[in-house]
């Protein structure tokens, strides 16, 4: 919109105003110099004709007057310097009074003076003073005239003075009340807005530049202290943030040494995990690792849950479990949360997945996500090289296992046989007499003996071997269930859910020697059609179990001196669990140990179940 009374307009106004005083009395001074141009000569020629009216009267007096002076003296009164001066209007006063002495010379003097006789008549003087009289009038008449438009000249000059000088006052004071004022005050402000004082306002009323520049400041410094504020409020929220991002920093770098020193995954990355949801305002977070038997990531650990997870092995820790009104609180899916998905990855390889929930309202800022970002990395480096410091010792305690199952065969083995041989030897001896009836005992025994020891150090052999072969407990086993199938002619189940990693691999070795151990008697003395091997996973301890459907024990009691049971049970012992041995009711026998594993891997992947 424009202003209806600009300061430039104004600034034109005045000078406008000035330039017009200045033509209109440079016009005027003119004009008048122009009206009065001549009259001095007028005025002379008028004066000039009183005396030429006194040289005629003189010439007649003495008898020199002619034809000639008259004419002369009638062209000086019309001549044209001083008709020039005479108003051609015919009612002004000057023209009627120059008509009036050319009629008086026309009618009275000249007549008088080509018939007047010798010597001079009164009625010639007279008539002469009158005409002189006449020019006089004229003459005095000019002299007012000319002296008239001097004044107006002078007047218009005053006027002209007085009014250049009233306008450059008003230019003065209207430019010190609209344009200096208003300066002082925008400089005002631009020094206080300099010294970050932005409170200062123009309020500068009108429409002129001015007053619009001086709105134009107030909205600057209302603007300027808004966004000065609102840079203020980012810097501290910077500031508080970068505080946030050293915190979790610190709480990322030392719980790193925690992770790399400490083979429990969940008790060291949960209480730091924690830690950063209470400093960044998140979870809560879950770690899903992956596997390769694993159809979908499972959950490995997490900072809540209202019920303890599957995978817990500590029962005396309540680190992530939360009360049901807590939980409901978390974000999630039905609480306006969002989830942020980080790749928990080694180059080429991913091992797993890092979920982290939020608020919606909240949101998640740039720096939070470099340091989730940060803490995968972590994690990932973490569980990689447990997982490659497990698969290099599985690798070395498998080598070292297969010296030793050599060494078995190429000594104990032999020496096992050498000795069956011999008492072979002393059965055939037909010892008799009185003492033939201990003689065979002890040789029942000592045969008894030594097949019962060849047998387990056949299965030892056979278990190192299928170590060595399989990368995994559940493949042994699985592959121990094949075999006992065929020897049982009817396929035996299989019930398996293990976390991977969850045993040490001399658990492993102990329960897979004690399955098949029990396969062994219940395919050798159960008689059953049906065999079920369960190895499970029950929250903190793991339970095996063999399970047939045979001609159970006899007399409901378990053979305290069987060699195989007496190998079980030192393995459950050596597993810190214990064996039982008990007929089902539904018939046949139940071979039960149970024990909390002692194992110092930290990764805790997936549940495969098996049967």
């Amino acid at each position: 919109m424009k202003s209806r009374n600009p300061l430039v307009n104004r600034v034109a106004l005045v000078v406008a105003a000035i330039v017009l005083t200045a033509v209109v009395s440079m016009t005027t001074t003119l004009a008048v110099s122009s009206s009065i141009e001549g009259n001095a000569t007028a005025i002379n020629q008028a004066g000039a004709l009183r005396m030429g009216a006194f040289q005629l009267l003189t010439a007649a007096s003495s008898q020199e007057l002619t034809t000639s002076l008259l004419e002369s003296h009638e062209r000086k009164l019309e001549q044209t310097t001083l008709t020039r001066s005479i108003p051609t209007d015919g009612d002004h006063p000057l023209r009627q009074q120059y008509q009036r002495v050319q009629a008086h010379w026309q009618d009275t003097l000249r007549p008088e003076l080509e018939n007047h006789p010798v010597g001079v008549t009164p009625a010639l003087e007279i008539a002469t003073e009158q005409h002189v009289g006449k020019v006089d009038a004229l003459v005095s008449m000019l002299e007012q005239r000319t002296e008239a438009r001097i004044d107006l000249l002078h007047v218009i000059q005053i006027i002209s003075l007085v009014f250049s000088i009233l306008i450059a006052l008003a230019l003065f004071l209207d430019l010190r009340s609209r344009v200096l004022r208003p300066l002082r005050k925008l400089v005002r402000i631009a020094t206080a807005v300099g010294e970050k004082d932005f409170s200062l306002k123009a309020n500068l009323g009108g429409t002129d530049e001015l007053s619009r520049l001086g709105l134009a400041f107030d909205q600057m410094t209302s603007e300027l202290a808004l966004s000065y504020h609102e840079l203020e409020s980012e810097a501290r929220a910077k500031t508080a943030e970068l505080e946030r991002s050293h915190q979790a920093l610190q709480i990322i770098h030392s719980a790193s040494r925690t992770l790399f020193s400490n083979h429990d995954l969940c008790a060291g990355a949960v209480p730091m995990l924690q830690e950063l949801e209470e400093l960044l305002g998140i979870g809560p977070i879950r770690l899903y690792l992956h596997d390769k038997q694993a159809s979908e990531p499972v959950e490995a650990i997490t900072t809540s849950t209202p019920e303890r997870p599957f995978y817990c092995r500590d029962h005396h820790c309540n680190a992530c479990l939360v009360t049901p009104e807590v939980y409901d609180e978390l974000p999630n899916d039905d609480n306006d949360g969002r989830r942020l998905l980080l790749p928990i990855r080694t180059p080429g390889l991913l091992l797993g997945t890092l979920e982290v929930w939020y608020p919606v309202e909240k949101g998640l800022s740039e720096t939070a996500r470099h340091l989730l970002g940060t803490l995968s990395d972590q994690l990932a480096t973490a569980i990689f090289l447990e997982k490659q410091i497990t698969e290099e010792q599985q690798l070395t305690l498998a080598e070292e296992r297969a010296v030793i199952a050599r060494e078995l065969h190429d000594s104990l083995a032999q020496s096992l046989s050498y000795l069956k041989m011999q008492v072979a030897r002393l059965r055939r001896l037909n010892i008799t007499g009185e003492h033939q009836q201990t003689h065979d005992a002890i040789l029942e025994e000592l045969s008894t003996g030594l097949n019962s020891a060849y047998r387990q150090l056949r299965e030892l052999l056979t278990t190192f071997r299928l170590k060595l072969d399989t990368p995994d407990l559940y493949t042994a086993l699985r592959q121990t269930v094949d075999e006992f199938s065929g020897r049982l002619g009817q396929q035996v189940g299989l019930e398996y859910n293990l976390p991977e990693n969850t045993l040490s691999p001399n658990e492993e070795i102990h329960i897979l020697q004690i399955v098949r151990e029990a396969l062994a008697n219940a395919v050798k003395h159960a008689d059953a059609t049906e065999v079920k091997v369960e190895v499970l996973f029950e929250s903190p301890g793991v339970e095996v179990r063999i399970l047939d459907n045979g001609k159970g024990l006899p007399g409901d009691e378990q053979p305290l001196q069987h060699y195989g049971l007496i190998i079980i049970q030192d393995r459950a012992r050596t597993l810190g669990g214990k064996v039982s041995v008990a007929n089902r009711d539904d018939g046949g026998v139940e071979v039960s140990m149970g024990f909390i594993p002692k194992s110092r891997h930290m990764i805790l992947t997936q549940e495969t179940n098996a049967g």
